[in-house]
């Protein structure tokens, strides 16, 4: 018997006293967080949100196995922030649509939650109306026709459920009661509401795909409603990522068990306090961009050489060679060479230890 046929279904209960000093170690943490980074300054914050939704974006679909593009991602998130992150980038319609629905998420996080909402935010995270090769029913609950919906892994003929969701014909009614809770105003803590809507709406699992994406993006709402700020400043995806055995293993627990979740809230609040843990390292890589252009103010350095060293600084993928700064700023290899030599002179690059045909460039 799964959690949603249960008679009492959903009165989900759990045991606050065993809960409240992780609540309370992790509101501390939030809060000594949001003093540090309201004392950098606009600037470094904006960057710093712009790193943070960057990593959530990628890591909330590379835990669903989906690879997407680190600079489209950047670039898309600078746009929509309104951030100069130098020149536009083709960008696919699969980055656009989670990115919107993650800036729709937190940036609006104090507007309504409605069906209407999540059946857009559906609609943009599949633009082409398929999910991979298999077409789905975009923007609407899932049907009777698309067949149960289960979790499953293992080989074919050899296939476990985990988990089986409620039927089709109930979506309506369990979507209607989990949006009006929503949006009541409850009375409980909203980092305890973040972990219930997270796991309430996983375990409904209404669409017929794309619902892990955006049972996190209502999460990443909700504790953008607790710190009452659009501002993120770390991320619960790319923590997810890194325990995702142990959040798939307690989701199906508790998906199995009684209507008690404390195990869920438990585990939810332990990986909240290890993603703003792990927040020291975005803040770390802008304080050391912020240092970087100071000790180099005034230098002339021009647009091309500004564009390749921001993009070391934000965390460069594989190797610098020549032929790579001329394919990313657009110029010939002589002229790659010469920003590259200029910088070498500098002092500010350095090439690295031989390891191929081609010499690599690192910043000092």
């Amino acid at each position: 018997m799964y959690i949603h046929e249960l008679e009492d279904w959903p009165e989900f209960r759990w045991a606050e006293a065993k809960l409240a000093p992780a609540l309370a170690e992790v509101r501390h943490q939030q809060g000594r967080l949001l003093g540090r980074m309201e004392s950098l300054g606009f600037d470094l914050r904006a960057e710093a949100t712009l790193r943070t939704l960057t990593q959530d974006v990628i890591k909330t679909s590379e835990i669903e196995g989906e690879r997407l593009d680190a600079e489209q991602v950047r670039s898309s998130i600078a746009r929509r922030l309104g951030m100069d992150v130098g020149a536009a980038l083709l960008i696919d319609r699969n980055v656009e649509g989670i990115v919107e629905v993650m800036l729709d998420a937190t940036g609006m996080h104090d507007v309504p939650l409605t069906a209407e909402r999540l059946f857009a935010w559906h609609a943009a995270l599949f633009p082409a109306g398929r999910s991979g090769m298999r077409r789905i029913v975009v923007g609407a609950w899932r049907v009777a026709e698309s067949g149960p919906m289960q979790v499953v892994s293992g080989a074919y003929g050899r296939e476990r459920v985990h988990y089986e969701a409620p039927e089709s014909v109930r979506l309506k009614a369990e979507m209607s009661a989990f949006v009006q809770w929503f949006n009541a105003g409850s009375p409980l803590d909203p980092v305890i509401q973040a972990a219930l809507a997270h796991f309430w709406f996983v375990t409904i699992h209404p669409f017929e795909d794309g619902n892990g994406r955006i049972a996190r993006a209502i999460a990443d709402m909700t504790l953008a409603r607790s710190e009452k700020s659009p501002q993120r400043f770390y991320s619960m995806s790319a923590q997810i990522l890194r325990e995702r055995q142990e959040y798939y293993d307690v989701l199906e627990t508790c998906q199995k068990g009684s209507l008690d979740i404390t195990p869920w809230i438990e585990w939810f609040l332990s990986c909240l306090k290890h993603a703003i843990a792990a927040s020291d390292g975005i803040l770390q890589a802008v304080l050391s961009k912020a240092r970087f252009w100071q000790a180099h103010a005034g230098e002339a350095i021009n647009d091309r050489q500004r564009a390749i060293i921001n993009r070391l600084l934000d965390g460069f993928d594989g190797k610098l060679t020549s032929s790579k700064w001329a394919k990313l700023t657009k110029c010939s290899q002589d002229t790659a060479l010469r920003d590259i030599s200029d910088l070498l002179g500098r002092g500010m690059l350095a090439k690295e230890a031989a390891g191929g045909r081609s010499t690599s460039y690192a910043l000092v």
